[in-house]
């Protein structure tokens, strides 16, 4: 058989009408499950591969998936997943493939609730979200399961049988990873200090397995190995005013004069960079998270030790990048899908900033890349 393949022949290979051919490559219509044994496994044999721009363009199908995330103004971390989501989205959109974004407050839970609501009342095809808000998120993957809705989970996961993929990070490595640069350069007698400047962090499924890896990593280890005089931990929620933060850092470093590395559990290290009290300034090591313009300024200068970086822009893309597989290639996906955790220091940091756009792409129609 020659090297292109027609569905005439491979009608004809497996004994089946084109229009069973047709239907079975479309999964559509009605097909005995010998005919379609027949078909796959000639399929199989030959190698067939359709044309799948054709296809969708053909069928002249729109695919809608709501993509549900915080509102990327003034938050640098989520302007960088919205940007991978933008990015694959354009990348998909000559398919039919079209992205529906609905964004929530990042810190009002009753916001993320009425947008996740109203997802649900109008059905997409898809649906990328974050769920960040556990008690919330648990109620809207409910509600996606009934109305037979396949959705991509990023950033956070939340264990749940009906989600065909989690892309993101693993928070409780993360905190274990954290831990470990932290112990590093730990002298005998210090503390440290988990710091979770964010809102409602009891109900932030991430930052709890973030604290859980960080506890267990010193719990772990063997006798004779230095560990930390004690773990404190604390939550600022006012992180926004530099004038509350740099008192509370002062009153914590009073009742805490032992503390040597500092470990924030998200993207804003910089802010305690900003304001940290000058006897801590040069011998407290922090750890952060994620590459954004503040937090390198600070790792230039030292102020922060280490950030480890978790790939939002790429959360983004290859959250989309799996829906489009699922709805539109008909492909299976992984349903839990990793991404690396990058230790960045001053010396490394440029690389990592040269490669943050290089998104993957396809070598060919129906292939990841």
């Amino acid at each position: 058989m020659s090297k292109r393949v027609r569905i005439v022949d491979i009608a004809a290979k497996a004994g089946v009408s084109i229009g069973t051919v047709d239907r079975v490559l479309h999964n559509r219509g009605h097909v005995s499950s010998a005919s379609r044994e027949r078909v796959e496994q000639v399929l199989q044999e030959v190698g067939y591969s359709r044309n799948l721009l054709a296809s969708a363009l053909a069928t002249n199908k729109t695919w809608r998936v709501a993509a549900l995330l915080p509102d990327p103004q003034g938050d640098l971390y989520w302007e960088q997943v919205n940007r991978g989501v933008e990015a694959a989205a354009r990348y998909a959109q000559d398919f039919g493939f079209v992205v529906d974004y609905r964004y929530f407050g990042l810190f009002q839970p009753d916001s993320f609730a009425a947008q996740a609501a109203a997802v649900i009342q109008h059905p997409p095809d898809g649906l990328l979200f974050t769920p960040i808000y556990q008690q919330e998120s648990l109620h809207l993957l409910s509600q996606a399961w009934l109305g037979e809705i396949p959705n991509v989970m990023i950033n956070t996961r939340i264990e749940h049988g009906e989600s065909i993929a989690y892309v993101g990070q693993d928070s409780y490595q993360s905190g274990v990873l954290a831990a470990r640069l932290l112990g590093f350069g730990l002298r005998r007698g210090q503390s440290v200090l988990i710091l979770n400047l964010d809102k409602g962090p009891a109900n932030a499924k991430h930052l709890i397995d973030k604290e859980q890896g960080f506890r267990d990593y010193f719990a772990a280890l063997p006798p004779g190995e230095s560990r930390p005089a004690a773990i404190h931990s604390r939550v600022f929620e006012n992180f926004l005013q530099p004038q509350a933060l740099a008192d509370f850092m002062e009153e914590l470093q009073l009742q805490l004069p032992d503390v040597g590395g500092i470990f924030v559990t998200n993207s804003r290290a910089h802010l305690l960079a900003d304001i940290l009290p000058g006897q801590w300034k040069s011998a407290v090591r922090i750890v952060g998270f994620d590459l954004i313009e503040p937090n390198l300024r600070h790792l230039q200068a030292g102020t922060i030790s280490f950030l480890i970086n978790q790939h939002p822009q790429e959360q983004g893309y290859q959250g989309v990048l799996n829906l489009f597989r699922h709805l539109v290639l008909r492909e299976a996906v992984a349903d839990i899908q990793y991404l690396p955790l990058d230790i960045v220091v001053k010396e490394n940091a440029r690389y990592y900033l040269s490669g943050q756009t290089a998104l993957p792409r396809w070598s060919s129609p129906g292939k990841a890349g």
